[in-house]
């Protein structure tokens, strides 16, 4: 059992989802990643990317041009202690979405920040690539993905018509990867305030 930390001590975690089709795999996976956060003691909170209104990343990043939207998008991720990114895989990648939104980021958000990864695909590989591109991005803004990933294959065989996963080995993975997006942020801001 993990004990709920005091708000002023609390780890915010965000999850961010790649996909915007209804009923996303995608979605219900990171659902369970995010929900077991949350009982690990972290203050959760859903990004959804259906609800802002989105530019295309032109390489400019000029503050006087970007929507409201994406600098609450920036805001929220600036003021988290980690994220977990969900995707599904489109040939051989993540979703431009996802990347888009990525690319709006002017680097010094993810800086530090802990990252959980998980990938969906309705092929046999399970978005092993999509991973692989994804963790590239963090190391890239310096922020920290942590060990556990998951990739999900044939994600239509693996949730039920409400989520549930029916795959208990990749249930405790996607607990995993919650728990584990806690357990390093809390350890970094605890050694960020020794120094």
């Amino acid at each position: 059992m993990h004990t709920i930390q005091p708000k002023e001590n609390r780890i915010t975690v965000l999850g961010l989802c790649g996909s915007l089709r209804p009923g996303s795999y995608t979605r219900m996976a990171l659902q369970v990643a995010l929900r077991t956060a949350q009982e690990a003691g972290a203050e959760t909170r859903w990004l959804d990317l259906t609800e802002y209104q989105w530019m295309f990343c032109d390489g400019t990043l000029n503050e006087n041009r970007l929507p409201p939207q994406v600098e609450r998008l920036r805001q929220e991720i600036q003021q988290a202690h980690g994220l977990i990114l969900g995707t599904p895989e489109y040939h051989g990648s993540f979703s431009g979405v996802l990347k888009n939104a990525l690319d709006l980021l002017d680097g010094s958000e993810l800086k530090g920040k802990m990252v959980g990864l998980i990938s969906v695909a309705g092929g046999a590989l399970g978005g092993i690539d999509a991973l692989n591109g994804l963790r590239t991005i963090c190391r890239s803004l310096h922020a920290w993905a942590i060990p556990e990933q998951v990739a999900i294959p044939e994600a239509w065989k693996v949730f039920d018509e409400k989520g549930a996963v029916q795959n208990t080995a990749l249930e405790k993975r996607l607990q995993e990867v919650g728990h584990q997006v806690v357990q390093y942020a809390r350890l970094h801001v605890s050694a960020n305030l020794l120094t």
